[in-house]
C-alpha cells in the first residue's frame, strides 16, 4: 500500500489505516520561523527576531522586581517588552527554579542510595497516630529501610538523626536563622531490612501515588525489586502499607507486609507498576515481562538480547515504551494474550541507523520477539538512561540516553524526530534517572560531572546548572503532596539524600 501523504494538523497511524488530530500545541514548538541559516544575509527583520528571542531571558535575570514592574506597569499576565511577550507566571517560575536552597544531611553521604520514593503517611508513636513525611530508600548493598522526615523520630528510643546543613542559597542577601533550620531525618535502628541483592527499584502502588486512586487490597502496596548476583536472579517483592507505619517496638508489623511475588533466573534493572491490573511489568536482561499481583502469573511480552534499561506505561495501560541498552526505544503491547492466540512472540527484524556499530563490524538490523509497533520504534545515539511520561498528555516522554543527549518525543510524530532538546547533559555510560517536577514545567537530572541541572520543559532552555556534591546525584524524586495541600510554587527533590527546594 502506499504510504499516506501527510495532512496539516494530522498524524497517519499504520496500524489503524487512518488519521487522527494532534490535539494541543506541542510543548517546546514555537510559531515562529526557524534562525536563518548560517550563510543566510542579517536582515534588520531577522536581527530583531534574534533579539527579540532573548529579551525575555535578560528581562528575568535581572530581578524579581523588575519582572513585577514590568507586570504591574502593562497591567496583564502577558508582558510585551522588546519585540516579545513573556507570560508572566512562567518566567516567575523560572526565576523561582534559577535560585533554588540546597540543604545536604550530614553523614548520609555512605549509604549508598540507589532506588528512592517518598511518602505521606500515618506513623504509630506511643502518643498515637500522626502524619509525617517518609523516605523508602533501597541501597546497593540490598539494604530496604524507612526514614522519617520531621520531629515524629524524637519519640523513638534508639535510632540515627542526620541534621541538615544549609549547602546553597542562591537568593542575593538571603540567610537562614537558627528557627529556619529544615528538619532532620532520622531512622530508627530496626527499621532496615537487608534483601539478597541491590534493590534496583522501587514504584508506588495507586493508594501510595498521587497519579492514581483505587481501592482494594492491592491498592496500598509498594512495589520493589531487586537486581540479583552471579548466584541467583533477581525477585519481585511488595510491601503492604495499608495501616499505620510502626517504626518504634512494632517494626516487625511493617515488614511482615512484605511478600516475595516472583522470582527470575535474570538481571531486574527497572520496574513499573500497572495500576490498571495491579501488575508488575519489569525490564531485564532478556527482555520485558509482566507479573500479576495477585495470581502471580508471569507473562513475557518482549524477548531481546539487549537489556532493557528503563520503562515506561503509556496510552492508558495499554502499550509500554521499552528502553534499550542498544539505544533503541520499542513501543510493545503488554496486555495479556488471549487463550485463543498462540503463544510464540512474533519476530522482528529493526534496522540499525547507518553509523551504528555493533562490535566491530555494521549490522543492518537487530531481532526482536513481541507485540510491538516497528513503526514506534526509535533510536538514540547510545544507551537509553530514562523514560519519562508527561500526565498531562501521555503521548509526550522525555527520554535520555547515556551519550548526554536529553529530548522529548511525540510518541504520534516519533519518525519525526525529537520535539525539543535539552542541552549540557553529561553522561557517558551510568543509568542517571531524569526528574519532571509535578507541574511538569522542569526537567531535571544529575551528570557525571557531579553537577545538578534543571531546564525548561517548555523551551528547552537551561535553567540552573552547579556542583554541590561529590558524587553522581543518579537517583531523585519529588515530594508528594496530599490533595488537601494548595499546589506549591516550590517543590522537593531528592537526590542520594540531598533535598533542594526548587
Amino acid at each position: 500500500m502506499a504510504p499516506a501523504r501527510e495532512l496539516p494538523g494530522f498524524y497517519y497511524d499504520p496500524e489503524k489505516n487512518r488519521y487522527f488530530p494532534i490535539k494541543g500545541p506541542i510543548p517546546g514548538s514555537s510559531s515562529k520561523p526557524k534562525n536563518p541559516t548560517p550563510n543566510a544575509p542579517q536582515t534588520p527583520s531577522n536581527q530583531l527576531k534574534q533579539s527579540g528571542r532573548s529579551c525575555c531571558r535578560k528581562l528575568r535575570n535581572r530581578t524579581l522586581s523588575k519582572l513585577l514592574q514590568a507586570r504591574e506597569l502593562d497591567g496583564r499576565h502577558v508582558i510585551y517588552s522588546h519585540y516579545c511577550k513573556c507570560n508572566f507566571a512562567e518566567e516567575y517560575g523560572k526565576i523561582q527554579a534559577s535560585k533554588p536552597v540546597v540543604w545536604r544531611y550530614r553523614g548520609t553521604d555512605k549509604i549508598g542510595v540507589c532506588a528512592l520514593e517518598h511518602l505521606r503517611v500515618d506513623v504509630q508513636t506511643l502518643q498515637g497516630q500522626t502524619e509525617t513525611d517518609v523516605l523508602l530508600t533501597g541501597s546497593i548493598n540490598g539494604s530496604l529501610s524507612f526514614s522519617e522526615v520531621g520531629g515524629v523520630g524524637q519519640y523513638f528510643d534508639d535510632g540515627t538523626k542526620w541534621m541538615a546543613d544549609c549547602l546553597r542559597n542562591y537568593v542575593k542577601g538571603k540567610t537562614f536563622e537558627h528557627d529556619e533550620v529544615h528538619k532532620p531525618v532520622f531512622r530508627p535502628n530496626r527499621a532496615a531490612l537487608l534483601m539478597p541483592s541491590r534493590i534496583s527499584c522501587i514504584r508506588l502502588g495507586p493508594k501510595c501515588s498521587p497519579q492514581a486512586e483505587n481501592d482494594g487490597s492491592l491498592a496500598g502496596r509498594v512495589l520493589f525489586t531487586t537486581l540479583g548476583s552471579e548466584t541467583s536472579g533477581g525477585s519481585v517483592y511488595t510491601l503492604g502499607l495499608l495501616e499505620p507505619l510502626n517504626l518504634g517496638p512494632g517494626i516487625l508489623n511493617t515488614w511482615s507486609g512484605l511478600e516475595e511475588i516472583a522470582s527470575f533466573r535474570c538481571t531486574l534493572w527497572t520496574a513499573e507498576y500497572d495500576y490498571n491490573r495491579h501488575r508488575a511489568v519489569i525490564g531485564t536482561n532478556l527482555g520485558g515481562a509482566s507479573v500479576d499481583l495477585e495470581t502471580r502469573m508471569e507473562t513475557w511480552f518482549l524477548r531481546c538480547k539487549s537489556d532493557v534499561f528503563a520503562q515506561q506505561i503509556i496510552n492508558s495501560g495499554n502499550v509500554i515504551l521499552c528502553g534499550l541498552r542498544n539505544g533503541a526505544i520499542v513501543t510493545a503491547d503488554f496486555r495479556e494474550r488471549r487463550e485463543s492466540l498462540s503463544d510464540r512472540l512474533i519476530t522482528h527484524r529493526i534496522p540499525y541507523n547507518s553509523d551504528t556499530k555493533v562490535g566491530s563490524s555494521k549490522k543492518e538490523w537487530f531481532k526482536l520477539k513481541g507485540d510491538i509497533y516497528p513503526s514506534h520504534t526509535i533510536r538514540m545515539p547510545s544507551s537509553i538512561s530514562s523514560l519519562v511520561s508527561l500526565q498531562f498528555d501521555e503521548q509526550y516522554f522525555v527520554a535520555s540516553s547515556m551519550d548526554g543527549s536529553i529530548r522529548l518525543y511525540d510518541h504520534r510524530l516519533l519518525q519525526r524526530g525529537a520535539v525539543q532538546c535539552y542541552e549540557g547533559h553529561v553522561n557517558s555510560h551510568t543509568r542517571i534517572q531524569l526528574g519532571v517536577d509535578p507541574a511538569e514545567r522542569f526537567v531535571m537530572s544529575g551528570g557525571e560531572d557531579c553537577k545538578l541541572r534543571l531546564w525548561s520543559l517548555k523551551s528547552g532552555e537551561l535553567l540552573f546548572e552547579d556542583k554541590f556534591s561529590d558524587s553522581i546525584l543518579s537517583t531523585m524524586c519529588y515530594k508528594t503532596y496530599s490533595s488537601t495541600e494548595p499546589e506549591a510554587v516550590a517543590e522537593l527533590l531528592y537526590a542520594h539524600v540531598t533535598e533542594a527546594h526548587v
